[in-house]
């Protein structure tokens, strides 16, 4: 399908209005916490769309559905979201008190207060590498999806997405990526929300019809088992639990949005609604796939491959304008994540391995240039994945080994706080070993990907409390 010169003209008009509104939301940030934080002065509900928007990917907005829409697929995946509920209380009950004492601009401060500037800087550069590579490889797939499904160059579109969100981030700091997340957010929902409406008129006897009488609508699975490819309510629960604890408690991307508002209250309120609204946006993606699945069983030629059905459908079947609209949801879920990505890797760098300046005008200029070295870096990376011919399941195999820290870090957090007379050495020992025994289990073992943060974490704790017992005359904080 040839998209339309309207189409094209409300995509353009979305990036433009894109740029200019960051622009015009982050002018003035001249100090270090302006630029990193917006001052400080950030209200709850944007901080709360600014969460949810951040952890939705392009990857997510167009993969999810097709978990629903495979073959025996079902809404069984939505039992990940009970975890995060789970896990986001618990953050907000022990973790988030440690992010208040004292005005800190990275996740990774505490490590320092608690063990040494060694912990901090090493999680730092781990968050640094993983971060960058992750994302650079979503936005890879981002210019993926538009080079197959829509035409466009993948180069073209990685430095098209790359460009708008570098400037708008660059020059505004965190007030233009928080508030830009805001409006990515009620794009990219208000696309789907469209694909829901037009896919219930395309079926005979509606959506939710099709999913009863299918069994697509099934929501549970209590089987015991922890390996498989399928979502458990056991893997669901748990393994979501400790998976956003890890990325939501210990993760800058996420402690950055925290630190951005006036109080540990207004912190928590925003953390802890996010996980509904998690449930409800994932709700609306599988009943997409479920919606796909009718569609194919009309005849329609949908693709086998579930992460390329919505991204194939939206093409076929959004009207003129609306189709613009969608694809402008598409880059809003890449932008989303990209910008806090660039924000986020400035802000470890500045403050965790090069220092603030005492001359905030020097900080603010090191910030906007490490800014533009994440986002070029990230671009870079995307275009060399695309030359290489990197497979969409290599991808997916990468950024699995790229999430492999998340558990351990929340081990060495959890570390912290239960273990007082734990030091250094035992922890970074239990880190270290944490990590290496999870790359172990995972390339050895069919262990479910929704286990890894609660493996890696409870590993790492184990051997940085065994770690206590080998060294006792260092263990004293």
């Amino acid at each position: 399908m040839t998209i339309s010169p309207t189409d094209i003209a409300v995509l353009a008009a979305y990036l433009a209005a894109v740029l200019l509104f960051g622009l015009w939301v982050g002018r003035g940030a001249k100090t270090a916490s302006d630029y990193f934080l917006g001052n400080r002065t950030l209200p709850w509900p944007a901080l709360l769309l600014s969460i949810v928007a951040t952890e939705t990917s392009t990857v997510t907005f167009l993969s999810i559905p097709g978990l629903a829409a495979a073959a025996a697929g079902n809404m069984t995946f939505l039992q990940i979201t009970i975890g995060y509920i789970a896990g986001r209380l618990l953050v907000v009950a022990f973790l988030l008190p440690m992010y208040f004492e004292g005005k800190i601009f990275t996740a990774y401060e505490v490590l320092q207060k608690r063990f040494g500037r060694l912990s901090r800087r090493l999680v730092s550069m781990l968050f640094l590498l993983t971060r960058n590579t992750s994302d650079a490889l979503r936005l890879f797939l981002t210019a993926l999806v538009l080079q197959v499904v829509v035409g466009l160059d993948l180069t073209l579109s990685v430095f098209v997405i790359a460009a708008v969100t570098i400037v708008y981030t660059l020059i505004g700091g965190a007030k233009s990526v928080i508030w830009n997340d805001c409006v990515q957010f009620v794009v990219y929902t208000a696309g789907a929300l469209a694909a829901i409406v037009i896919l219930a008129g395309l079926l005979p006897g509606g959506l939710l019809a099709y999913g009863s009488s299918t069994g697509r609508l099934q929501l549970f699975d209590f089987s015991p088992t922890l390996t498989g490819s399928t979502m458990t309510f056991w893997a669901g629960l748990v393994g979501g639990a400790f998976l956003t604890a890890a990325t939501h408690g210990t993760d800058q991307l996420m402690v950055q949005r925290y630190l951005s508002t006036s109080s540990r209250r207004d912190a928590g309120l925003a953390l802890g609604l996010s996980g509904f609204i998690v449930l409800l946006q994932f709700g609306l993606f599988l009943l997409i796939g479920v919606g796909l699945a009718g569609l194919a069983a009309t005849g329609a030629p949908v693709p086998n491959r579930g992460d390329q059905m919505f991204a194939w459908f939206i093409v076929e079947y959004m009207p003129v304008g609306l189709l613009g609209l969608t694809l402008a949801a598409v880059f809003a879920a890449a932008m989303s994540t990209l910008s806090s990505s660039l924000n986020a890797s400035a802000a470890a760098l500045v403050n965790d391995l090069i220092g603030q300046r005492d001359d905030e005008s020097a900080t603010t200029r090191i910030a906007r240039w490490s800014t533009l070295g994440f986002g070029l870096l990230q671009a870079g990376l995307a275009v060399l994945f695309g030359l290489s011919g990197t497979e969409e399941s290599t991808v997916a195999l990468v950024l699995k080994v790229a999430g492999f820290a998340a558990g351990p870090v929340l081990g060495l957090y959890v570390f912290a706080l239960a273990v007082p007379d734990g030091d250094e050495r035992s922890a970074l020992t239990g880190f270290v070993s944490g990590i290496v025994m999870l790359s172990i289990i995972a390339m050895t073992t069919s262990l479910y990907w929704a286990w890894y943060a609660a493996v890696g974490a409870i590993l790492c704790l184990a051997a940085s409390y065994a770690a206590t017992l080998i060294y006792p005359q260092r263990a004293t904080a």
